[in-house]
C-alpha cells in the first residue's frame, strides 16, 4: 500500500514521529503538502463538507479509503503493518500507552515557549515562558526520563524507540544546556538514541533533504532564556 502523510511542509513537529516510522520501514509514502498543490488537498480534506470524517488537524495518514488522525493513533494503526509493533493486542496496547505518554510531553514542551496562548508570538508571552521553562527543566522534564529511562524494553524494535530518539533530538535542540546536564543520568536512553540513529535507513533519512531541520517554528524551539542561561 501507498500512505499519504499529511502534515505541515516546513516544520518536523508531530508529523516527523509517523516519517520516522515511515522511513525506517522503508514503506512507500508520500509527504503530501511537500508536493505541488499538496496544502490544498491537504486543507480541502480538513474543511470540505464533502469529507464525512474530517480530521481537526494534521497530521493525518490516507491509507485506501481509511483516514486517521492523531500522531499516537496513526502509529497504533500504521506500526503493526510496518513491522514496528508486536502481534500481542496486550503488547500493541502497552505501546500505544507509551505513546500517549510522550504525547502529553510534547504538549509540555510547546507550553515552554507558548504557555498562555498558541496564538500569541512568543514575544507577547516571554516572562510566563521563563517561568514555565524552568519548571519543565527541573520538574518535568526528570519526571518523563525517569519514567521511559526505567522501563524494560523488548528486544525488538518498535514505533515507542523511534518516538523516543525523536524526543531526545529535538530537546537537544531546544534545551542543550539542560540536556547536557542531565543526560549522564540517563544511560539507557542516550544509548537507544545512538542505536535507532544508526539504523541504516533512519540514518540516510537524517542526512537527506527529506529530514527538515529544527527551527523556530516548530514544537522544539531556542530560545537560549528558555535553557537557564
Amino acid at each position: 500500500m501507498r500512505y499519504e502523510l499529511y502534515y505541515w511542509p516546513s516544520i518536523q513537529g508531530r508529523g516527523e514521529f509517523v516519517r520516522l516510522a515511515l522511513e525506517d520501514a522503508g514503506a512507500d509514502y508520500v509527504d503530501v503538502a511537500r508536493r505541488p498543490k499538496g496544502m490544498q488537498a491537504m486543507m480541502h480534506l480538513m474543511e470540505s463538507r464533502s469529507v464525512k470524517k474530517r480530521p481537526f488537524a494534521p497530521p493525518f495518514l490516507r491509507a485506501g479509503e481509511l483516514i486517521i488522525a492523531q500522531t499516537a493513533m496513526i502509529l497504533h494503526w500504521l506500526a503493526p503493518r510496518l513491522g514496528l509493533a508486536p502481534k500481542s493486542e496486550a503488547a500493541r496496547l502497552w505501546l500505544h500507552q507509551q505513546q500517549l505518554t510522550i504525547s502529553d510531553w510534547l504538549v509540555e514542551v510547546h507550553d515552554t515557549h507558548h504557555p498562555i496562548g498558541s496564538g500569541l508570538y512568543y514575544e507577547e508571552q516571554k516572562p510566563q515562558a521563563r517561568r514555565r521553562a524552568q519548571d519543565f527543566r527541573e520538574n518535568r522534564l526528570p519526571k518523563y526520563m525517569d519514567y521511559f529511562e526505567r522501563l524494560e524494553r523488548g528486544k525488538t524494535l518498535s514505533y515507542v524507540e523511534l518516538s523516543l530518539f525523536q524526543m531526545i533530538e529535538g530537546l537537544r535542540y531546544a534545551f542543550p544546556r539542560a540536556m547536557r546536564a542531565l543526560e549522564p543520568e540517563y544511560p539507557r536512553l542516550v544509548a537507544l538514541h545512538d542505536r535507532v540513529m544508526e539504523r541504516p535507513r533512519l540514518a540516510a533519512y537524517l542526512r537527506s533533504k527529506r529530514r527538515i531541520a529544527f527551527n523556530q517554528q516548530g514544537i522544539f524551539r531556542r530560545y537560549p532564556e528558555l535553557d537557564g542561561r
